[in-house]
């Protein structure tokens, strides 16, 4: 078989990749939230001291979302280039740094490690910013889709780091909340 596909066909493979790629990291990315018991109502986060430009509960919940959707079709975009040069080691690229940003939420909200977590949000930006330029040589519109997640993560960095420069005891804060108070 010596013909190329046609552009219904690339079109159709983008689709069939996307499908696959887009829910998986949209459902990864909110059970690590939800397994980690991430954001407002997390009695430990609920009693930290927030930074003044903390946005509210709801724009993490849309933002992750869409960025997750991102992410999927950067993903869909890069598998569907079946032959181009850096293909593998783009692909591995972003499979550890989405590896490392699951674990984010855990080592955060479940285990109460905001300077860990500091440190881990720098390599996956680190790792997100290398994946994005992995991307770029195999596909453009990859890249394109990988930049408002690095823009988000600037943003997550900044948000962690001040949250624990306010936080100095965070590690031994609110552990968790008492069943029942008995008043002697």
């Amino acid at each position: 078989m010596t013909e190329l596909a046609s552009q219904t066909q690339l079109r159709g493979s983008l689709f069939r990749w996307a499908l696959v790629t887009v829910p998986a990291a949209v459902l990864l990315g909110v059970l690590s939230g939800r397994l980690s018991d991430s954001g407002y109502g997390n009695p430990w986060f609920d009693a930290l001291a927030k930074p003044d430009i903390m946005p509210p509960g709801w724009v993490f919940g849309a933002a992750w979302t869409l960025l997750y959707l991102l992410m999927g079709l950067a993903l869909a975009v890069v598998l569907n280039a079946r032959g181009a040069s850096g293909r593998p080691v783009a692909v591995a690229l972003f499979v550890a740094q989405f590896v490392a940003n699951l674990a984010w939420s855990p080592l955060f909200f479940a285990a109460h490690q905001v300077s860990l977590a500091f440190w881990l949000i720098l390599l996956i930006l680190a790792l997100a910013t290398i994946t994005t330029f992995a991307f770029g040589r195999v596909r453009a519109r990859a890249a394109w889709l990988m930049l408002p997640y690095l823009a988000w993560l600037c943003f997550a960095a900044m948000l962690n780091w001040q949250i624990d420069q306010l936080n100095p005891d965070a590690e031994t804060l609110v552990r968790g909340v008492p069943k029942a108070q008995i008043a002697l």
